[in-house]
């Protein structure tokens, strides 16, 4: 088997029986059953991913990984290519919103170069460049099948080198939203013009030609659905590539994945789509204000926590996403119980008659 068959032969379905312990604790916290809402199905959703009724995270890692994109000479962006790289050393220099996000949660945050178009060289950045950014895939496909398998592989070994307990997923890539919206309409049939937003700020005729793109990029490369790592190899960047061997191997270690926002949103239905059982392993942060993220979470059948028109990326959202998990379980693991706190429980139902 290839390196990735082997990781996708690890990722095994949770055992939803830990859901009937974990649901009892929940109904005996002194509260009335469901006052937290979507905070106790949250801690729920924790405990059946780990599989264990008193799940605790204390090693949350935001992983944000960033690579250069060809598209970007098709005026896609609204920013220069250089861009890419210096953000790269803002993320190692701990300066931008990712940094501060994941200190105020207690995430860690790691920075990986999967494929920026220039040596980077900074001790704080982790080097696995795969390439000098993707081809244009408004004129071909973007990467090699087997550029693509050697950034998922990357993606998955900084997961087993940092030994997470809970996985953040973040990016940074001038012209990456073109990609993931090209991903988002080659796997889920959607039109280019209903998946394809403004990414870094664009105006009308400037969103209007990325949409052209999008739809160039479809009719040069003719990606088939049913093969997603050929869609991912065509269209899509190092670092998306990466990031879904990140949810594969969070995955493959019972880890809730923590998605950030669209393109991370994009890695992670390629990563469904090579791995069904991966699925269950995923907690979507929010909703972007990218339109195509609306269709990724509808497709991926996720209701994401929060909806806060973030379009930032580099893992904002997930490390907020792990803000709130963290405090799920505080109030999972940490309320007494009606009988530890000597309250009187509810009153049976024929009592309020």
């Amino acid at each position: 088997m290839t390196a990735l068959e082997t990781l996708i032969a690890k990722v095994a379905a949770p055992d939803p029986g830990v859901a009937l312990a974990a649901q009892s604790r929940l109904d005996r916290l002194t509260k009335p059953r469901g006052s937290l809402g979507r905070l106790e199905e949250l801690a729920l959703r924790v405990a059946v991913i780990v599989g264990h009724d008193r799940p605790r995270v204390e090693r949350p890692v935001i992983f944000t990984l960033a690579a250069d994109h060809g598209v970007v000479a098709e005026g896609v962006s609204a920013y220069p290519q250089a861009v890419t790289a210096q953000m790269v050393a803002n993320f190692a220099a701990g300066g931008a919103g990712v940094n501060v996000l994941a200190r105020h949660v207690g995430a860690t945050v790691v920075v990986a170069d999967l494929g920026v178009a220039t040596d980077l060289g900074h001790p704080k950045v982790v080097a696995r460049k795969i390439a000098r950014g993707t081809a244009s895939l408004a004129t071909g496909a973007a990467m090699s099948r087997a550029e693509a398998e050697a950034a998922i592989e990357a993606g998955a070994g900084l997961v087993d080198e940092a030994a997470p307990d809970c996985i953040g997923t973040g990016e940074m890539g001038i012209g990456n939203t073109t990609a993931a919206s090209a991903l988002t309409s080659a796997l889920t049939g959607a039109d280019p013009g209903r998946v394809t937003g403004r990414g870094t700020g664009l105006d009308e005729p400037a969103w209007r030609r990325k949409v052209e793109v999008v739809r160039r990029a479809l009719a040069v490369n003719r990606p088939d659905p049913r093969d997603p790592l050929g869609v991912l190899a065509a269209l899509g960047g190092l670092e998306i590539a990466g990031l879904v061997g990140v949810i594969l191997a969070g995955a493959a270690r019972r880890l809730p994945v923590v998605l950030d926002g669209f393109i991370a949103t994009a890695a992670a239905l390629v990563a469904v789509r090579l791995c069904p059982p991966s699925r269950e392993y995923l907690v979507a942060s929010h909703r972007s204000a990218e339109p195509g993220h609306r269709v990724l979470l509808e497709t991926l059948g996720l209701a994401p926590y929060l909806d806060l028109g973030l379009r930032l990326g580099e893992g904002t959202g997930a490390a907020l996403g792990i803000g709130l998990l963290r405090a799920a379980l505080a109030c999972y693991t940490e309320m007494a119980t009606f009988a530890e706190a000597g309250v009187a429980g509810r009153l049976p139902p024929e009592a309020g008659h």
